[in-house]
């Protein structure tokens, strides 16, 4: 919803009612350099323009495509430098796909591994043989619970028989 009267300059809290940021934020915005310092009016009062609604809007598309405040400010920079930009934006993105990718990769190994010891935890029983809590505990980082579950078997879902 447009807030704004017909005028081309707004306050801070008009620039926040159209963005949806609260009035910190943009100030932060404007101290880290991502948003640029504004006209004062004689009262003082910050004056925004329709560019800065832009540029906030910029920013938030951004930050939702998972890019950082200071990739960010690169891509800003960028989008100005007609040389070299399109370059440089395509290797910010590139490098911002390699971290999601990285970053799934690592979710997925923990989704298998808490998916195997839900399944081998019988969810009853004393919590000193729960493998999910062994596995927590263990003194060695990533290492596969050796103590059984409650109902005879190892956190595996193997039977220890006979030690073969």
């Amino acid at each position: 919803m447009n807030t704004r009267s017909h005028t081309s300059h707004f306050t801070i809290g008009t620039l926040s009612r159209e963005t949806g940021l609260p009035v910190d934020t943009l100030r932060y915005y404007e101290r880290e350099g991502l948003l640029p310092a504004p006209r004062r009016r004689a009262s003082g009062y910050r004056e925004y323009d329709e560019e800065a609604v832009k540029r906030v809007r910029f920013i938030l598309r951004a930050k939702a495509l998972g890019f950082s405040l200071d990739e960010i400010a690169d891509l800003l920079n960028f989008s100005s430098d007609p040389e070299h930009g399109v370059e440089g934006v395509k290797d910010r993105a590139s490098a911002r796909l390699a971290e999601i990718e990285r970053q799934i990769a690592h979710l997925d190994a923990i989704r298998q591994r808490l998916t195997r010891l839900v399944a081998a935890c019988p969810g009853s029983g004393s919590p000193a043989c729960c493998p999910i809590l062994a596995d927590i505990r263990a003194e060695v980082p990533d290492a596969a619970p050796a103590a059984p579950s409650c109902c005879g078997s190892s956190a595996a879902g193997h039977t220890d028989t006979k030690g073969t």
